[in-house]
């Protein structure tokens, strides 16, 4: 073979372009934080110190500063002038809003996701349901709130819509604020067969009755909550952002 045409079978095209360290650094961190919102673990009106958080993450507070911009983009933190970054607070009136949106929001999400056939997508919420079922029969509530909100974020993400998937995780990150804030003793983030419910109804395709059952599910968890005054707690952000 010639050796012009050697040397060209040689170079290896690429079949993907690896993130850069710090893309991947940034999305760990954003990941742990919301993490340990969605599992009531980070509670509203944390204050995240950015030099604490990048000695905690071993990276520049460049890096962190920059989650925590995409972070309060997404309503999730609050950055208040000379005082700093802190996890969102939702008042009473910004849950209410909350929810409004999400009655708007989650109903076309049921519908478009129904439109897709995607049952491969449906078995993966039925295996996501039942890791919720597990937790709660465990007593293992920080778990069963995360997959709560993790089921309605999947659910948006396999609807098809980037853009509405992007709200919904910020939607579901905040109602989980909102849980930790207003959040009646003896309630739970969602009811214990609702979500079963709701997939079966989406499995069988029966667009009206999964939007129905979406909106009453939005509205129990709404009616459960207390939104009165908040609670007030300090947290140790190495105790809940580290892994154990």
């Amino acid at each position: 073979m010639p050796a012009h045409k050697a040397a060209r079978k040689s170079v290896a095209t690429p079949s993907a372009t690896p993130l850069p360290s710090g893309a991947i650094v940034r999305s760990a961190i954003y990941d742990r934080i919301l993490q340990a919102v969605l599992e009531h673990r980070l509670p509203p009106g944390t204050k995240l110190v950015e030099d604490r958080l990048a000695e905690l993450f071993d990276t520049s507070r460049a890096q962190v500063r920059d989650v925590l911009a995409r972070l309060a983009d997404e309503g999730v933190v609050t950055t208040i002038p000379n005082r700093g970054a802190f996890i969102a607070s939702p008042t009473p009136e910004e849950t209410r809003e909350v929810f409004e949106a999400r009655r708007l929001i989650e109903p076309a999400l049921v519908r478009r996701f129904i439109a897709r056939r995607d049952d491969a997508a449906v078995e993966k919420l039925r295996a996501l349901v039942l890791e919720e079922q597990q937790a709660r029969t465990r007593q293992d509530r920080p778990t069963m709130v995360r997959l709560s909100g993790e089921f309605h974020i999947r659910l948006a993400e396999y609807a098809g819509n980037r853009m509405l998937e992007r709200s919904m995780r910020a939607l579901a990150s905040l109602t989980c604020l909102s849980i930790f804030l207003y959040d009646a003793p003896h309630a739970t983030a969602c009811r214990e067969d609702e979500h079963e419910l709701l997939l079966n109804a989406i499995a069988r395709r029966r667009a009206d009755r999964a939007a129905e059952l979406m909106l009453e599910h939005l509205a129990h968890i709404e009616a459960s909550l207390d939104l009165r005054l908040p609670r007030d707690e300090a947290v140790d952000l190495a105790a809940v952002l580290m892994p154990r």
